[in-house]
């Protein structure tokens, strides 16, 4: 009897003669349909790596992209019946595709389409009033905590995988210049975006999802850049309704 892992491994592998097992209805071998149902396979699991990677597809181009996800797919199939779900292993694989190797930068912007897709199958939270912030005495602000709401995402980068992205997914971009950024992905409405966060917005971002005060998150992002822009890091955060009254 063919063992449901050896019929995974010959589906995903087009080198692999197919199971002794797998016969017509007149219970002859059938290595014709089971090739046509591997590549029918191979093509859904690609088609929904270029789905969920559209700035990674633009970089390396139609037939990198495909080759690439052939050996993706063969070392990580699927674990899950959803396929908005594939490809949670590509940033990892991409730090060590070889052929990939000139290009350091592919695994973060890979990173950055994951947690835009994350962002957008997160739950909802109800962000505090937009007024909230400007109506409360600053002594008391200063003791206030905040949830970052879960779709609202942070990811830092040693490279501009900000600008990559948006060179890539928007008209009229300026190319990317060297240097890491910080990016934080807002969902105000229904589609996710990417926000480039000013220097020690990041800190501010993370010291309150840690669960610091007001006053701590803005003193840690104070002492991490001095020159740190409160302003429009809040003003990012409350446009993309990324904060919510905290509780415990």
């Amino acid at each position: 009897m063919t063992q449901q892992s050896d019929f995974k491994t010959a589906l995903l592998d087009p080198d692999r003669v197919p199971p002794p097992n797998v016969v017509d209805p007149q219970g002859r071998a059938a290595p014709k349909r089971f090739n046509v149902y591997r590549n029918n396979v191979a093509v859904s699991l690609t088609d929904a790596l270029r789905t969920g990677f559209p700035v990674i597809l633009k970089l390396v181009g139609d037939d990198f992209f495909n080759a690439m996800a052939g050996v993706y797919l063969r070392q990580h199939p699927p674990a899950s019946s959803l396929m908005m779900h594939y490809g949670q292993e590509m940033p990892q694989f991409l730090k060590h595709f070889k052929p990939a190797e000139q290009l350091p930068y592919l695994a973060d912007v890979a990173q950055l389409e994951l947690v835009m897709r994350a962002s957008y199958h997160a739950a909802d939270m109800t962000p505090i009033a937009a007024d909230l912030l400007q109506t409360t005495p600053t002594d008391t602000l200063m003791q206030m905590r905040f949830c970052v709401v879960p779709s609202a995402k942070l990811i830092r980068s040693r490279f501009p995988i900000y600008d990559i992205w948006r060179v890539n997914m928007t008209q009229d971009a300026t190319p990317p210049q060297p240097g890491g950024q910080a990016v934080l992905i807002t969902r105000p409405d229904y589609d996710p975006m990417p926000h480039l966060l000013p220097a020690g917005a990041a800190t501010f971002v993370l010291a309150l999802q840690d669960g610091a005060t007001f006053g701590d998150a803005l003193q840690k992002a104070g002492t991490a850049v001095p020159e740190f822009d409160l302003a429009a890091s809040l003003g990012l955060l409350l446009q993309g309704n990324a904060l919510a009254p905290f509780s415990t």
